[in-house]
């Protein structure tokens, strides 16, 4: 294993400690926690606050989209493991001014449990919350830390447009019907060509050989759904956008986002090569991107590979939220 540390069990916290020092003008560091805040709080006063997180290993999210336009706070756990309660229940209390705190949790089975134990905690302190649990990940059901599907890179995208309409003054109430309504069209799908290696692990999650990928690979190295030799770029966003399609039935009279995310090792000419790609699959459906991103978003350590994110618009003013302007680390 060769990696850029020190002591494997310190990785999160050195690795908080060197974002939020480099990054002053953004983020806060909560005593005695890993999780961080916006640095300009008096920004915040009569807004909805927005805390996501989970475990670490998917820099830039979710620390690296803490700022104005997008999240109040993050929670940084520990690599691939859920944040507890007590950290969750800091963020919340810190992002609270008065109107309550909305949370964006993936769908994995701790993040879930902990989240909803730290609202309670908040509850008793009298800040309403409310939780959208995210599972845009259509490869696979229950895997291994989920029931049902799993939370992947779309989170980024609902970070986007509840932090946009958070800061145009959109209530709680109003932040919890735009997520339920944005979440059955958002859609997202993985490859992966190298697994990831959690640091206190020393080695990778599962093994590929040199000419193999596998479709449908978690953010935490758990399986997907098939394992085939290598393929051209093309072939492989043949096989994603089709997954997608049977979910979306894309049409090219229906407005869509388009997130191509990087794993974490792939480099960006081969992002953009499969966004080539795929952006003329998409012109053969005589759709154009209203909105596209590609980059490294939601990444998972150093696996080498990508997914695939498509929502489909279904009201002009999600464009606007997706558009709208953030100052943050990672957007």
């Amino acid at each position: 294993m060769k990696k850029i540390i020190n002591d494997p069990s310190n990785v999160v916290p050195e690795m908080v400690d060197g974002l939020v020092r480099s990054y002053p003008q953004y983020l806060r560091q909560l005593p005695d926690t890993q999780a961080v805040v916006r640095a300009d709080e008096d920004s915040m006063a009569d807004k909805v606050g927005i805390v996501s997180g989970g475990g670490s290993g998917h820099e830039p999210a979710h620390a690296g989209f803490v700022g104005k336009g997008m999240l109040s706070g993050a929670v940084c756990g520990q690599v691939f493991t859920s944040p507890t309660p007590d950290q969750i229940y800091e963020a919340i209390k810190a992002a609270d001014h008065g109107k309550g705190v909305f949370l964006v949790v993936k769908n994995y089975s701790g993040d879930v449990m902990n989240f909803d134990m730290a609202k309670d905690l908040a509850e008793v302190d009298d800040i309403e919350t409310k939780t959208i649990v995210v599972d845009d990940d259509i490869a696979v059901e229950d895997s291994l830390y989920t029931q049902g599907k799993r939370g992947v890179a779309g989170t980024i995208l609902m970070h986007k447009i509840l932090g946009a309409a958070a800061d145009k003054g959109a209530s709680l109430d109003d932040l919890e019907k735009l997520a339920q309504e944005v979440l059955p069209n958002l859609k997202t799908i993985g490859i992966a060509l190298h697994a990831a290696t959690v640091p206190e692990v020393g080695k990778p999650g599962f093994e590929l050989k040199d000419d193999e990928i596998e479709y449908g690979v978690g953010i935490h190295s758990e399986p997907g759904y098939k394992r085939e030799k290598i393929k051209p770029s093309k072939e492989m966003a043949e096989e994603l956008l089709g997954q997608i399609d049977k979910t979306l039935n894309l049409d090219g009279s229906k407005k869509y986002a388009v997130l191509v995310n990087g794993m974490g090792a792939t480099p960006l000419m081969e992002q953009y090569i499969f966004a080539h790609d795929l952006l003329d699959l998409l012109k053969e459906k005589k759709i154009e991107p209203a909105f596209m991103k590609v980059g490294n978003y939601m990444t998972s350590i150093e696996m080498a590979g990508l997914s695939l994110t498509i929502l489909e618009l279904k009201d002009d003013q999600w464009l606007d939220y997706l558009n709208y302007p953030v100052e943050t680390i990672g957007w």
